[in-house]
């Protein structure tokens, strides 16, 4: 199986590292969570590792060869990708996107094997039920289930998913992330997936990398990389880290901040009418 490996790659903009001298191992068979706050780098990075952009150093092998040497076609029967957003402008029926997955293997494909790598991917996320639907007019989860199956549709040995949960329901996030690791478990796939949900990160995920300021601060297996000092410290917010009582993993339980009710024994209200106005003292 197609292993992707990141060698201290790092990407520049305006003299700023959005990701500085990055390195991950994505084994075929894990699914390896990329988490961090909001602007830590972990779409820049991910689109590092899609080939989207390429790092002013280090780098990014795909397989047995450094990612820029291979040709689209031959890159898209290897990978497939989720990106954070993806823009349609034609009113494609949802069929017809999912379809788009197997526009790599256009030169040998027979018709049955389109229609069923599509029917698959319809029913593993949940929506054979809007395979006659126009894509524009889908609610945002449902076009996400969309776009994910057009990536299981592709059949590649690696998979990258920005944000696949975003917009989806407390059910539709677990089916994802269930899917997320039947490609590891029973296809034997690399997969990633960046996630905000740190919870989701911990119960799915063999590996999590925690990103800050565009720097790999640990990529650790949940128990080790969920720690809460670290996350503390990363995300500006006091974590509070203990025992799922259900999976027996980690949980982040984020400390709340809230201001008290105000006390209302000692209120005294008056109103009193004033030149066709209302005065109220407090």
């Amino acid at each position: 199986m197609t292993a992707l490996i990141a060698n201290r790659v790092s990407y520049h903009v305006d003299a700023r590292a959005l990701v500085d001298e990055v390195s991950l191992n994505i084994r075929p068979g894990r699914l390896h969570a990329v988490v961090g706050p909001n602007g830590a780098g972990k779409t820049t990075l991910l689109r590092l590792l899609t080939g989207d952009l390429e790092p002013d150093s280090g780098e990014v092998r795909l397989g047995d060869r450094p990612l820029q040497q291979w040709r689209p076609r031959e890159a898209a029967r290897t990978r497939a990708v989720l990106s954070q957003q993806v823009v349609l402008q034609f009113a494609f029926t949802v069929t017809q996107v999912v379809e788009m997955g197997r526009a790599p293997y256009r030169d040998r494909d027979a018709p049955d094997e389109v229609a069923r790598a599509v029917a698959e991917a319809l029913e593993a996320t949940d929506i054979t039920h809007l395979a006659d639907r126009s894509y524009p007019t889908l609610s945002g989860g449902e076009r996400r289930r969309a776009d994910l199956a057009r990536v299981l549709a592709q059949r590649t040995p690696v998979v990258l998913l920005d944000e696949p949960t975003a917009a989806l329901d407390v059910h539709h996030q677990d089916l994802v992330l269930t899917i997320a690791r039947h490609l590891a478990d029973d296809r034997g796939c690399a997969v990633v997936a960046v996630l905000h949900d740190l919870n989701l990160a911990a119960a799915y995920a063999d590996r999590i990398a925690v990103l800050a300021d565009g720097r790999l601060r640990v990529d650790a297996p949940p128990s080790e990389a969920l720690e809460a000092g670290l996350l503390s410290e990363v995300y500006r917010h006091r974590m509070v880290v203990v025992e799922d009582p259900v999976h027996g993993g980690p949980l982040v339980l984020p400390a709340r901040t809230r201001c008290s009710p105000p006390k209302t024994s000692s209120q005294q209200v008056t109103v009193a009418a004033e030149r066709g106005r209302s005065r109220i003292e407090i």
